[in-house]
């Protein structure tokens, strides 16, 4: 039988051979070879499967956990009935959205997301400033993601403490430490890599989706019942806007957010096992799945929410929820484990969250993209893995915790930020494919040409999965729009009027960040940096 031994200079790939330990190695060859098309050199281990990976996606989008803490947004700004429309309404967009990322990941499978596919698809004089602009924003997009996710869990442990016991008083300081060690789980286990954390991902996959039925059918069993008319009837403007419209539109933000984080799995395409088709499928997937749990949470708690949305107890842990689902239940105990359900899939998320954050920051140092990048861009040769990306990406996260001793607007600011920041990275690479599409110059997948592609100023060629024809232009052009009004209507504060205190401040905080970074371009990255670098050629 013929062998195969992978080379720097590789230039074909072999059949698979009989037998299952033969058939994966197989599909690591041609992943690396693909890789290496790509001018990259394979220095991660593939550990991830199709599972795993959908296991890692489903949880980090976290559809219905996610709109269990941000749903009074739409419910104050469009009414019960605007927050089952707008929920909709973003599901639709979101499926235009996944649907341009999985062409785009299976074009270039590689950790850089989306500043490589900025480059490979800009035209060639504004390539470099476009794609490191839009690797910026992916940056800051997931550092502050993975930070304001952290805040999120230790706050939302803070509220369980309350719930159980109202006499504690529960301090800032103390949000701080709960999340340090929340950040500190999720560092040992992305340290100890190997399979440990695909293996987690799928297991949490089984949490995720078994844990919302031990919420529904308690909740929607004891709990009293609204009328129809009530939930899908029901509209408001509470921020007092001049129209409902508007009103509807600000509050659907809340809904559109909580399928963000579409790319995490992009950013983990060199450690999975035949990425070009296994990362479509997985974001597919899991829009799919998080998309139906999150309309089914979104509809349980529309009927069972009370009109003061969890009392007092919702108020003071700053989760409605919890409230819900004491109202429902009368029961503290019961409430205390629906609530850790939740709290054990945010703090779980959070490994998946370093990750994601860590192997971006990785691929955009490796391409000399932010300071300190021959730091940065190291991978351990033991573990085979991004380990000072990885610290970087804690520590920062760390750092920004302490905000939350002295402001918690502050840290909520910070959420908008990291929102603003991926939604805004999205935005380019749509515009730029629509573009690409629409003038014909991407041609048809061959997998048996030995020739660099799908970089910057080599040959555009689309991968296995794509939606072809008029009906892929047309989803790409509605991603666009919906993208737009998302990023958009990302910057309003949640109010008419607002108070320096209500104000939302991301716009000042993602456009202080761009700004540092263009100045950072222009006296230094712009020397060193080319956009993503062809480290091989075949």
């Amino acid at each position: 039988m013929e062998s195969y031994e992978l080379k720097s200079q590789a230039s074909s790939i072999t059949r698979p051979a009989p037998g299952a330990t033969r058939l994966a190695s197989s599909v690591r060859e041609r992943d690396d070879a693909n890789l290496q098309r790509m001018g990259k050199k394979p220095v991660l281990k593939r550990n991830f499967g199709i599972l795993s990976i959908l296991g890692f996606s489903c949880t980090i989008l976290g559809t219905w956990e996610g709109l269990l803490g941000t749903f009074t947004g739409p419910l104050t700004n469009g009414g019960s009935g605007g927050a089952i429309y707008a929920y909709i309404f973003g599901w639709i967009g979101t499926f235009a959205n996944f649907m341009v990322l999985a062409e785009l990941a299976s074009m270039a499978p590689t950790a850089g997301g989306q500043y490589h596919w900025a480059a490979m698809l800009a035209p060639s004089k504004h390539m470099k400033f476009v794609s490191f602009i839009t690797g910026w924003f992916a940056v800051l997009g997931w550092q502050t993601a993975f930070a304001a996710s952290a805040f999120l869990a230790g706050s939302m442990i803070q509220g369980a403490a309350i719930l159980g016991n109202e006499a504690y008083n529960a301090l800032p300081w103390q949000a701080t430490l709960i999340t340090w060690c929340a950040l500190s789980l999720a560092l040992v286990i992305n340290l100890v890599g190997g399979k440990l954390l695909p293996r987690a991902e799928t297991v949490l996959l089984v949490v995720h989706i078994v844990g919302f039925f031990g919420i529904l059918i308690p909740l929607v069993y004891m709990a009293e019942h609204n009328t129809k008319e009530q939930v899908f009837l029901s509209f408001q403007n509470g921020g007092g806007f001049k129209t409902k419209g508007l009103s509807w539109f600000v509050g659907m933000t809340t809904c559109a957010f909580a399928f963000g984080g579409a790319d995490a799995s992009v950013h983990m395409a060199e450690e999975v096992a035949n990425a070009s088709m296994v990362i479509p499928q997985a974001l597919m997937l899991s829009l799919g799945i998080n998309g139906c749990l999150g309309f089914g949470i979104l509809i349980a708690m529309m009927f069972c929410a009370g009109p003061d949305l969890g009392g007092t107890l919702g108020q003071i842990t700053g989760y409605p929820f919890m409230g819900i689902f004491l109202e429902a239940t009368n029961s503290v105990s019961g409430s205390l484990a629906m609530s850790a359900i939740v709290i054990v899939i945010y703090v779980c998320a959070l490994m998946g969250l370093l990750a994601a954050a860590s192997r971006q920051l990785w691929s955009f140092s490796r391409d000399r993209g932010v300071p300190g990048w021959r730091l940065w861009s190291r991978v351990s040769t033991s573990r085979q893995l991004p380990v000072p990306a990885i610290l970087v990406s804690v520590t920062i996260s760390w750092l920004l915790a302490i905000i939350r001793i002295g402001s918690n607007i502050a840290m909520m600011d910070i959420v908008s930020m990291a929102i603003s920041g991926i939604y805004l990275s999205y935005l380019v690479v749509s515009v730029l494919l629509f573009i690409r599409r629409v003038r014909g110059d991407i041609s048809l997948y061959n997998d048996s040409d030995d020739e660099i592609i799908n970089v910057p100023g080599a040959k555009l060629v689309w991968g296995p999965f794509r939606c072809p024809g008029i009906l892929g232009t047309i989803i790409n052009g509605y991603a666009i729009i919906y993208i737009a009004i998302i990023v958009f209507f990302s910057f309003w504060p949640s109010s008419m009027d607002p108070s320096i205190a209500e104000m939302n401040w991301s716009i000042l905080a993602i456009g202080g960040a761009i700004f540092f970074a263009i100045l950072y371009y222009i006296f230094r990255a712009r020397h060193v940096y080319t956009g993503p670098i062809v480290e091989i050629s075949l």
